[in-house]
């Protein structure tokens, strides 16, 4: 039985500038479960950016409980959310975020690097996920040779390499032709069809109905949390981007 793999409760971000205070969020309140694909949608200062760094360990709620595969993250110490964000989180950048003029292979092994793993294991997954993301003949090509599409299927192998809890991705497909994004859409769909839990992040109606689930954020606040009923893997979004 699925289990909660995520567990946000009563979550509220404040941010102070002097005298000034900004409330990014306040008292957000959802879980997500194992094997869940879950878009977070939201418009231009919605609050989704500063609940995907919270996801991702890159920021801390002010007040409330993160808890990820039942560890409470916004308790931990900043050497223990480095290990969270190395081992237990996968992230896929909007802006790919790969290391320019460096193989498609190299770029995809650096978590494994830092995580200390043997050469000739970190050569065999990079090469493994990226035969899995399609790339098994471009995997020597360097980030300048590649299309956008390509390098955010880098970042997708790079992004399962150390088998994490949850896939983070942020508005993967802000920066890719519409045929790319599709097809990048549908690797995310085979990728929780296998059993990753996926949460991603987006301002696209067209992108957030490949997910099973979407959680709309206005003002801080969820709006609402709904099962997708229009779910069609493979289907909808084609060629209704920027509609």
């Amino acid at each position: 039985m699925p289990k909660d793999i995520i567990v946000i409760k009563n979550v509220s971000k404040v941010y102070q500038t002097g005298e000034v205070e900004t409330v990014a969020l306040e008292n957000i309140s959802f879980t997500v479960k194992t094997g869940e694909f879950v878009a977070i949608m939201g418009p231009s200062g919605s609050g989704k950016s500063t609940l995907m760094h919270i996801l991702g360990a890159l920021d801390t709620p002010s007040l409330g409980s993160y808890q990820l595969n039942g560890q409470e993250v916004s308790k931990l110490s900043d050497d223990e959310l480095a290990d969270i964000r190395n081992q237990q989180i996968g992230f896929i950048f909007q802006a790919f975020n790969l290391l320019p003029r460096t193989t498609a292979l190299k770029n995809v092994t650096l978590p494994m690097f830092y995580a200390g793993i043997e050469r000739d294991e970190r050569t065999a997954r990079a090469e493994k996920f990226l035969k899995m993301v399609g790339l098994a003949s471009r995997m020597f090509h360097t980030t300048n040779q590649l299309s956008g599409g390509q390098q955010q299927r880098v970042a997708i192998a790079r992004g399962l390499v150390m088998n994490p809890a949850i896939l983070l991705a942020d508005e993967p497909t802000g920066n890719i032709a519409t045929a790319q994004a599709n097809e990048i859409m549908e690797i995310f769909t085979k990728l929780n069809k296998e059993g990753h839990t996926i949460v991603m992040i987006t301002h696209e109606p067209d992108v957030a109905y490949y997910a099973k689930r979407i959680i709309t954020i206005r003002d801080g606040r969820i709006i609402s949390d709904k099962q997708n009923r229009s779910y069609t893997p493979g289907v909808l979004g084609k060629g209704k981007r920027g509609l």
